[in-house]
């Protein structure tokens, strides 16, 4: 390509309200019905082929545990070998193709997604995640668009970012090959975009993919294809595989061409990859890059001083927005004495006015959980509290799986701040409290750094700016995306790099060049001119 490549600079997607009566309402609605009504058959995608097996499994929504929008075609170990031949084919000419080809495909699908896949993506997340409109919106659509477009212009500025200075006679030049062998991208259920970027960042960056996406989230995952395709993505640049974890894992951390891992998942599941890629480190033809986002147990600091009603809107947002099925939710609050007695009744009865349903009914904040194991462990929280002793449930607490997995959301009140909610991660909508005296702030900031195992989100609400950086700095290390008046949840894609550290991560910050980084292999290219001609040093006669 000659001359000088100019990328478009990148904008946040504007996110659409989804009001009654607006033309996206309208149209993602039909686009819920046609989709709901059809009975889909979903290939694996190996090597630009759909593949289709005897092992068919039914797909259901979670908030209509009984309507069937059709099966997914499971694979085996002989599929992951597949994948990883079709990957290693196609990696030569990947790696080869100038980047602003590369960078062309992933500005197409973008285009895509903003335009005539909006609406599908949108709808098979809410179909198949129950999430409602906004935040399918948000996620599905607006965030994947997003991750797109920016990492585009991270791989501008990082390509860019070479040797400042050259000797005469000299020119030295950094390459950013991609990782020699495949990677591995193991994306969950509970963000379509995290799914469409775990492979995608990677891919970009020249190196081929393997796939699997979680089961419940094997429906968005088609759609994210389908747009990789049209967009123009080569025969088995990425392979989207349904295998079970077990078998993968088995096939994956024991071939010699492993290059790396971009996990988002559990923090066992993570740790249990580790370990095995450690155990087969003299296996691998390099080491291999270890990627991962893991769990959280996300906290809200109150000081006195802080605004009320900004308080109980960021607890309720931040907790039950997608039934708290977000690693960065709000699982655990400290409020102080003097406030508590103002905002208890209006957040309790605000959490129990939200209203739930499927989300074909735009009306409904809480949808489902996601499946039958996070609605049984879940619901075993909720009933273990109701036989504490030094807890209690002052809103929500109901459960039933008759028509869904439907939760209430629910809010904990706890005199021990070592209760089991405000330690372990639920992943649902439950919120615990503890209630500190107001002159304790202090002392509950260390209370909130040792609690948990993990450091992901957190926000401190505070009017004085000293109380501010108080909680700043002795809370450095307990979150690797930090808020202040804010909810701790809702990372924007270029303005909130995302990640944590702890057991909630490597801390490479999804949404960031440092990310990119990691896909890349540097080579240093010294290139002489004219080379010297003789041993001797200038003092030599």
């Amino acid at each position: 390509m000659n001359g000088i490549v100019k990328i478009p600079q990148p904008k946040n997607e504007p996110v659409k309200s989804y009001a009654p009566g607006n033309p996206e309402t309208v149209e993602l609605k039909n686009k819920l019905q046609e989709m709901r009504s059809q009975t889909v058959d979903l290939p694996m995608n190996i090597g630009g082929k759909e593949v289709f097996t005897d092992d068919k499994h039914e797909m259901h929504p979670p908030h209509d545990k009984n309507h069937v929008l059709g099966s997914y075609n499971k694979g085996t170990a002989e599929h992951v070998k597949q994948a990883i031949d079709a990957a290693l084919a196609a990696k030569e000419e990947w790696a080869n193709m100038p980047w602003e080809a590369r960078a062309a495909i992933f500005l197409k699908a973008a285009d895509l997604l903003a335009g005539p896949y909006r609406s599908k993506i949108n709808a098979a997340t809410m179909l198949a995640q129950s999430k409602n409109p906004f935040q399918a919106e948000i996620d599905a659509a607006c965030e994947l668009i997003d991750f797109f477009n920016f990492n585009v212009q991270y791989m501008t500025e990082l390509y860019s970012e070479q040797p400042p200075e050259n000797s005469p006679g000299v020119w030295n030049q950094l390459e950013y090959r991609p990782l020699e062998g495949f990677v591995f991208a193991l994306s969950p259920f509970n963000f379509t975009s995290i799914a469409g970027n775990l492979p995608g960042t990677p891919a970009l960056m020249g190196n081929t993919i393997v796939w699997k996406p979680a089961e419940t989230q094997i429906y968005s995952a088609q759609v994210i294809m389908e747009v990789y395709k049209e967009a123009g993505l080569p025969d088995g640049v990425i392979n989207l595989i349904f295998v079970d974890g077990p078998t993968t894992g088995d096939v994956i951390f024991n071939h010699r061409d492993f290059a790396g891992i971009h996990f988002t998942g559990s923090t066992g599941v993570f740790r249990h990859i580790w370990k095995t890629i450690g155990n087969n480190i003299e296996n691998y033809k390099s080491y291999p890059r270890i990627v991962g986002e893991t769990g959280g147990k996300d906290f809200v600091m109150v000081h006195p001083s802080a605004n009320d009603d900004q308080v109980t809107t960021a607890l309720v947002r931040g907790s039950f927005e997608f039934q708290g099925q977000k690693c960065s939710a709000a699982s655990r609050a400290y409020i102080p004495k003097s406030m508590w007695a103002r905002i208890k009744d209006n957040l309790v009865e605000t959490t129990n006015s939200l209203t739930m349903g499927p989300v074909e009914d735009f009306t409904n904040f809480i949808n489902a959980v996601i499946d039958k194991k996070a609605y049984d462990k879940i619901s075993k929280y909720i009933s273990d509290v109701q036989k504490a002793d030094d807890a209690e449930i002052i809103a929500g607490g109901q459960y039933s799986d008759e028509q869904g997995y439907f939760i209430r959301p629910t809010i904990v009140l706890t005199e021990n701040p070592k209760y089991t909610t405000m330690c372990e991660e639920i992943f649902g909508p439950v919120l615990t409290i503890y209630v500190y005296e107001d002159a304790d702030f202090e002392k509950t900031l260390e209370l909130v750094d040792q609690t948990s195992d993990y450091a992901l989100t957190g926000s401190i609400f505070a009017k004085d700016r000293r109380d501010i950086n108080t909680a700043l700095n002795a809370l450095r290390n307990a979150a690797g995306n930090f808020y202040i008046n804010d909810k701790p949840t809702g990372a924007v894609v270029g303005q909130q790099p995302f990640g944590g550290a702890r057991a909630s991560g490597t801390n490479d910050k999804a949404g960031a060049k440092a990310n990119l980084m990691r896909w890349t292999s540097m080579r240093t290219i010294k290139e002489t001119f004219t080379a010297p001609g003789s041993y001797k040093y200038p003092f030599h006669s």
